[in-house]
């Protein structure tokens, strides 16, 4: 490939000129169009050609293609700046599915988070990398849904034991240190922050409580790593009954252990399941759909307030942060709900027929619908609605019994029987 055919992706960071290899130079040395962030551009700007172009990306992101475009069909040898390692959250994998592959070379630096471990000296191959240096995402809060800035990063933070990130000036330190407190990490995370690195004003902090960062503004740009000790061993399904809280003195409502098992295997959840709990009760079903979906996301929907409450009290004693919980009875707010891949009716409130149709005409693609009854005469409008609509359905009844002590002995107690519906709008 000739130069002035492709466009070279170089990393740099904050130490500039010194801290690029040779070839790096040349490149840069060379160049017709240097594309950069100002701050780059600022660091090589004595170095260059005296004919050459700078182009400053800051704000004008979406232009970067065309430029680079233009420069090749002119035989321009072009270089973008890039921080640290271009294919590390970087602008490189974006350019190259804008632009094709192959008209790149990339020239990556130490990747920033490299250099921050080696501040923090720590080992970094077991850590799960994340962002969240983009727009102002705002503050978080429970029951977020995927819309939120910070939701990817949360989830991110759910699932691993230690997270590093780029932070960027309105998603800081200080505003993720918050997020973390009001998910409910704040008495066990550890924050370590590298600030400005490589420039004579760098600053390192490591194991910071949330609590001590939250409230305090850090030089700027700055890398965090999100330490805590992994979640104790807690089973994504078939949680004891008594586990969650429930309506007292009398217990309820609540999907029982059983019906449970069942009607969650019969919704074939995939790991980033869009889910809807349509009359959460405890939330018992919903809460184990959001452990059974890590990756995705559970809309659920209670009329009673006091069972409302009790379920947004399990999603918090269970950390559930995939879990929205609305007051409300159905189908008020579903139209405001993205589409389900699947949807379990634990309580309908009369309305069961409407929810039915409406459920079937906005469940994806092998979406699956599950509905649970006690009563003959709500199975009968849901397999009524059901060859209304024309879906294929089929119905488990669950009988089970439990044992109970009876003097030195035990004996079966009968529960009631549970009808089990399973729906979709064709064959799944």
């Amino acid at each position: 490939m000739k130069p002035s055919e492709h466009c070279t992706l170089l990393g740099i960071l904050d130490d500039g000129w010194p801290g690029l290899s040779d070839t790096a130079r040349k490149r840069l040395a060379s160049a017709d169009v240097v594309i950069g962030a100002g701050r780059s551009l600022e660091l090589v700007r004595p170095y260059l050609s005296t004919t050459a172009v700078l182009k400053d990306m800051d704000g004008l992101l979406g232009q970067v293609p065309g430029w680079i475009s233009a420069a090749r069909e002119a035989g321009q040898i072009i270089v973008a700046l890039a921080t640290g390692d271009p294919l590390c959250h970087g602008i490189a994998s974006w350019l190259t599915t804008k632009l094709g592959r192959g008209g790149f070379e990339i020239l990556p630096a130490v990747s920033t988070l490299q250099l921050a471990f080696a501040r923090f000296k720590t080992p970094w191959q077991d850590i799960m990398i994340s962002t969240c240096h983009s727009a102002d995402a705002g503050e978080w809060f429970v029951g977020a849904t995927p819309a939120h800035g910070l939701y990817k990063l949360m989830r991110a933070i759910a699932l691993h034991p230690r997270v590093a990130l780029f932070t960027g000036p309105d998603n800081s330190p200080a505003r993720l240190a918050r997020a973390l407190i009001t998910a409910g990490y704040g008495e066990e995370v550890k924050l370590s922050i590298a600030c400005r690195l490589l420039l004579p004003d760098e600053a390192v902090f490591t194991e910071l409580a949330a609590v001590d960062v939250a409230n305090r503004q850090f030089p700027e740009p700055n890398v965090v790593l999100v330490e805590r000790a992994p979640d104790a061993a807690r089973p994504s399904f078939g949680l004891e009954d008594l586990d969650y809280i429930q309506r007292s003195p009398e217990k309820g409502l609540i999907t029982k252990q059983e019906a449970r098992a069942v009607s969650l295997a019969k919704m074939r959840l995939k790991p980033d399941a869009m889910v809807w709990d349509i009359g959460a009760g405890s939330g018992s079903v919903g809460l184990e759909c959001a452990r059974l979906a890590p990756h995705g996301h559970v809309w659920a929907i209670e009329k009673n307030e006091g069972d409302a409450a009790n379920a947004r009290a399990n999603a918090a004693q269970f950390r559930i942060g995939n879990y929205t919980l609305f007051e409300g009875k159905a189908p008020a707010l579903l139209d405001t709900w993205p589409d389900p891949d699947a949807v379990f009716i634990g309580g309908s409130g009369g309305e069961l027929a409407e929810l039915i149709s409406l459920i079937l005409g906005r469940l994806k693609p092998g979406g699956r619908l599950v509905m649970n009854f006690v009563t003959i005469e709500n199975l009968a409008v849901a397999t009524a609605a059901l060859k209304t609509a024309g879906a294929v359905w089929d119905v488990v009844q669950l009988q089970a019994s439990r044992s109970q002590p009876i003097l030195d002995m035990h004996r079966l107690a009968a529960q009631n029987p549970v009808w089990i519906v399973t729906a979709s709008k064709g064959n799944a």
